[in-house]
């Protein structure tokens, strides 16, 4: 590297022949480790006729240098790509693959501008590191979080194992507070868990990241984004293809950029293999050569054997429910209805067997619900975007029945009528809420959820909003308490057939824990306090005061 720092890569080229186009792989997961698939897709791109450099990153496994996450990927992804385009074996067409942090080296490397690289295939992939990997609407994605941070804070990977005594077991050291001393809890030291916690606001310190997301206009790759529906990192994706659509370096650039969405976790269903995710089997329909795709790009792009990937239509998801593809130009989908969905009730909306109510129009009735939040009694995490296997978190992903929360008095439910046709939603959803509180600090929930006629469930999407970060990540401001405040939460994107006799509901709340972490309602210095107090939440769905879910209904 540019500083004398070594890494150490291991190459794969076919038996005979050179120079190669050259596929690159920056991992701290161990450049050996078959167990995410890194080298079997590295000798089966060499049989395809690359050369494969598969890489450890910066101060982990065999690469010299001090490991901490992000800093360093611009300059070594950099460095990196003009090392392989100058070797004898590379005939400089380059290329990148790789899901989540190789997504990220590649997106850092994209950045420098280098013009040999010519395609990359970021799968589950980040856009800015503070907003859609660390944080998410200012709170804290403390699962997926404290549990990678364990287990990368070491040179090789150390994971918490779940058969571990309670006092270290990640069930447990989700709740320790302060919060920034959870790595000292679980027997570690970790100078980026204490920095993330010391730095909640966007500012310098994100900013050094090199975030992709504010520098699409640097970045001529043709790349293929696949992301998932139930995925921690499906916004970031869904944020590349349109910040590249729209910004990348040149107008080749700008047309070559390709989205997959399936209904999946961060694996991707196995790589489009298994058709079932959490819950819900979603057919034969959904399944797709995750693989195929990635050779087929890699063969137009530094090959010059296009088989027609490049005509096909740009977008392709998943639409649930209906349980079949959508392909488009553009995403959001071109003609999309942003249709708003209000939420009424007689003033008792708490739980599933409360009287709250969502419809196109509003209803009359009480103008206000409320609830308690008590950071000592969360609503847990069940199922959603979580990152990112089950059997190393006590966390469930994915879709899931959503009944047991909905009889808390905690969460407001908000059921339409059944449906007597079917209603396609697909694009970025929100909950707009006017919301009043007792206390200077606090959280806001929405959920999106099918409810199916036998009762069940199913989450579709969700979001926060830290109300302190209600007018950005930047310049955080506490509420006044009793005064009541307009807070939009983001709740991604989906696609969602809600098919007759389906019910839509729409939950809103204070917590998802351990999800995200608890807020503790003080509006004291984060991260390094203990004390908590209660807040008495208020949600206006007056004439004036309209809170609702803005749907992207697509016409049939």
């Amino acid at each position: 590297m540019r500083d004398g720092v070594e890494l150490m890569a291991d190459v794969y080229m076919p038996a005979e022949g050179g120079p190669f186009p050259t596929v690159i792989s920056r991992t701290p997961y161990d450049r050996g480790n078959d167990m995410i698939h890194t080298v079997p897709s590295a000798v089966s791109l060499a049989q395809q006729g690359f050369a494969v450099v598969s890489q450890d990153v910066r101060g982990r496994y065999d690469s010299d240098g001090d490991w901490y996450p992000f800093r360093s990927e611009a300059d070594d992804g950099a460095d990196t790509l003009k090392w392989a385009a100058a070797q004898a074996w590379s005939n400089g067409e380059l290329g990148m693959t790789g899901a989540s942090y190789f997504g990220l080296t590649q997106w850092q490397a994209a950045q420098s501008g280098d013009p040999n690289l010519k395609a990359i295939l970021p799968r589950v992939a980040y856009s800015d590191v503070h907003s859609n990997w660390v944080y998410t609407g200012g709170a804290l994605q403390l699962a997926f979080g404290l549990s990678w941070s364990i287990t990368m804070s070491t040179r090789t990977n150390r994971k918490q194992a779940m058969y571990l005594p309670d006092e270290v077991n990640l069930s447990s050291l989700f709740w320790n507070l302060p919060m920034i001393d959870a790595d000292e809890a679980a027997g570690r030291k970790i100078a980026h868990w204490k920095d993330w916690i010391s730095h909640p606001s966007y500012g310098e310190y994100w900013e050094g990241m090199s975030p992709i997301g504010s520098n699409y206009g640097e970045a001529s790759a043709a790349a293929y984004h696949s992301a998932g529906w139930f995925d921690v990192f499906l916004q970031g994706s869904l944020n590349n293809f349109i910040g590249m659509t729209a910004g990348a370096k040149t107008p080749e650039a700008r047309r070559n950029q390709k989205l997959l969405v399936g209904p999946w976790i961060h694996q991707l269903g196995d790589e489009g293999t298994a058709s079932k995710t959490g819950d819900i089997d979603f057919g034969p329909n959904v399944l797709i050569d995750v693989q195929g795709e990635q050779t087929r790009w890699l063969n137009a792009h530094l090959k010059g054997e296009d088989d027609g990937i490049i005509a096909e239509p740009r977008v392709k998801v998943f639409v649930m429910g209906a349980n079949r593809w959508r392909e488009s130009a553009e995403w959001p989908i071109p003609g999309t209805e942003y249709t708003p969905w209000y939420f009424g009730s007689g003033g008792n909306a708490n739980s599933m067997l409360g009287d709250g109510t969502v419809a196109p129009e509003q209803s009359p009735g009480a103008a206000t619900d409320g609830f308690t939040y008590d950071p000592m009694h969360p609503v847990p995490t069940i199922g959603g975007a979580v990152c990112c296997l089950e059997e190393a978190s006590p966390v469930s992903m994915g879709p899931r029945d959503q009944r047991p929360v909905e009889y808390r008095q905690d969460v407001l439910c908000y059921t339409s009528e059944p449906m007597t046709e079917p209603l396609e939603v697909t694009g970025p959803v929100k909950a707009v809420v006017y919301v009043a509180s007792s206390a200077v600090d606090t959280d806001f929930t929405a959920k999106l959820v099918d409810v199916r006629p036998d009762g069940y469930a199913m989450n579709v999407a969700q979001g926060i909003q830290r109300a302190r970060y209600r007018d950005g990540a930047r310049d955080p401001e506490l509420m006044e308490p009793g005064e009541v405040y307009r807070i939009e939460i983001d709740m991604w994107s989906t696609s969602i057939c809600f098919m007759s006799g389906h019910r839509l509901r729409v939950e809103i709340s204070s917590s998802n824990f351990p999800q995200f972490d608890r807020n503790l309602n003080t509006g004291e210095e984060y991260g390094k306090t203990t004390a908590m107090v209660a807040a008495d939440q208020t949600i206006y769905h007056d004439a004036d005061r309209q809170s609702h879910i803005v749907l992207p209904v697509v016409p049939a």
